[in-house]
């Protein structure tokens, strides 16, 4: 299939992702059996509403200040649970708030310039959800039970999940009902959908779906969660216009972590071709998210989160920065029930109260927070001022590249037709704990021990030790 086009304004999208439940404090459990609480003629329940979401506006000027222009939001349909258990994909959820709140929160981010992503969990369902509740009661082979997947005669459950039964989203009537909701919400505002586990029913099923979207909002981002196979066969094969670039994420971490650059040197070749093919521009370039262990927890030396920002500030591919990191939160993920809240915490009403270290969110260093926040800002602004940076092509210097050095030189992949294209950057890494000289006009140089102990940043022109210098 011919691959669509990219909506403009996500070459210049940089994300903060929020996981809405968990930053607005609400319960991690609803309670679906309380008088009152089900909706007439359904069995999903509705519960009291409580207002929470509107928390989040109080945090959208820290969004821009820090560089962002993308809200991306994890689960804010009404759930059982953490929000992938859904009950109703019309509803909000009654824990975060209503309709009201969800729209008001979307105006508030438009007036600053902001858009805003929703996650649409398609791929499962509540086993609560009313179409499962169905399909289970007339059972497979019938048209209600053809809404669901089957494993001999049971419910199939995602990765193993008896609560969290899959959709068949190959089945037309699916396709439709999914197209139908991801239309309803970009006509009241939104611009654009993270596709949950978008690998599991794979890019067919996908593709008539997000034609269908596109037709009707060809301005809307659709972003596809991948985590294995190939990803531009997979985007390209769907129709969706992004990917989530796992692999590049898992090299970062580990390549920091163990001061083996030559992991990320082979990542890197990879995350190169993956933007050459069909399929793969504008993949989405991550630290850590709501499934993952923040790269503050992931680094045993806390300098080298220098390096880790630079990269993902200056890698091309559309940025994300997981809410908290920027100021160094901190947060293991544990395979085991509850795994997951070490890195979905409640958050201050206030930025000034994380940034203080005050409130529930954990820090690496309450101390560094300030300056962790502005080592961010200073790199993302220098992406917002090089913005061909989204689609540049990379190369690797093998013959200078050793365990705790990499040079990455950035080109634009728009020459210009008259010739004033811009010069190519250079990144340099180092998590040696020497400086080293930097060959070439220094725009941006950070430095690990700076960053989290103040000490005084090297002077002018060179690599600073557990750090990064952006040169042209």
């Amino acid at each position: 299939m011919s691959i669509p086009a990219t909506p403009s304004w996500v070459r210049d999208a940089i994300c903060w992702q929020v996981y809405p439940l968990g930053f607005c404090g609400a319960p991690q459990q609803r309670d679906t059996t309380a008088p009152g609480a089900t909706a007439p003629d359904s069995t999903a329940p509705t519960g009291q509403v409580s207002h929470r979401l509107p928390r989040l506006i109080g945090w959208l000027n820290h969004l821009v200040s820090l560089g962002a222009n993308v809200l991306l939001l994890n689960p804010v349909f009404d759930s059982v649970t953490h929000g992938y258990d859904t009950l109703d994909h019309r509803r909000v959820d009654p824990r975060l708030g209503d309709a009201e709140d969800l729209q008001t929160l979307i105006d508030a981010c438009h007036e600053r310039g902001i858009r805003v992503v929703l996650d649409g969990v398609f791929n499962h369902l509540s086993v609560q959800h009313p179409v499962v509740q169905q399909a289970l009661k007339a059972g497979p082979g019938t048209a209600e039970g053809a809404w669901i997947r089957w494993a001999d005669g049971h419910p199939y459950g995602f990765e193993g999940n008896a609560d969290l039964v899959e959709l068949d989203l190959a089945h037309a009537p699916v396709q439709d009902a999914v197209a139908q909701v991801m239309i309803h919400w970009l006509e009241r505002g939104i611009d654009g959908w993270r596709l949950d586990a978008m690998y599991a029913a794979g890019a067919a099923a996908w593709a008539p779906i997000l034609e269908r979207v596109r037709r009707a909002h060809p301005e809307a981002w659709l972003l596809g969660e991948v985590i294995h196979g190939d990803y531009p066969q997979i985007a390209a094969g769907s129709g969706a216009q992004s990917i989530t670039q796992y692999e590049l994420w898992k090299a970062i971490w580990s390549a920091l972590h163990d001061h083996n650059l030559f992991e990320l040197a082979h990542a890197l070749g990879r995350h190169a071709e993956f933007l050459e093919q069909p399929g793969g521009g504008h993949p989405l370039t991550f630290l850590g998210n709501h499934d993952t262990t923040r790269i503050a927890s992931q680094l045993p030396d806390g300098r080298d989160l220098a390096v880790a920002y630079a990269l993902l500030a200056l890698l091309p591919g559309v940025p994300a920065v997981y809410a908290g990191d920027e100021l160094g939160a901190t947060g293991i993920k544990e395979e085991r029930a509850g795994g997951d809240d070490a890195v979905r915490p409640e958050f201050p009403d206030s930025p000034a109260e994380a940034i203080a270290g005050n409130g529930p969110l954990p820090l690496f260093s309450p101390a560094a927070a300030p300056r962790i926040l502005e080592v961010h800002q200073r790199l993302l602004s220098l992406r917002r001022r090089e913005p061909w940076l989204a689609t540049a092509r990379l190369a690797m210097d093998g013959e200078s590249l050793s365990n705790e050095y990499a040079r990455i030189v950035l080109h634009p992949r728009d020459e210009g037709a008259d010739g004033d294209a811009p010069a190519p950057l250079t990144l340099l890494l180092n998590l040696s704990d020497q400086d080293l000289p930097a060959p070439g006009e220094v725009l941006e140089a950070v430095s690990g021990a700076a960053m989290l102990d103040a000490v005084p940043a090297p002077g002018p022109g060179v690599i600073p030790a557990h750090g990064a210098a952006v040169v042209r």
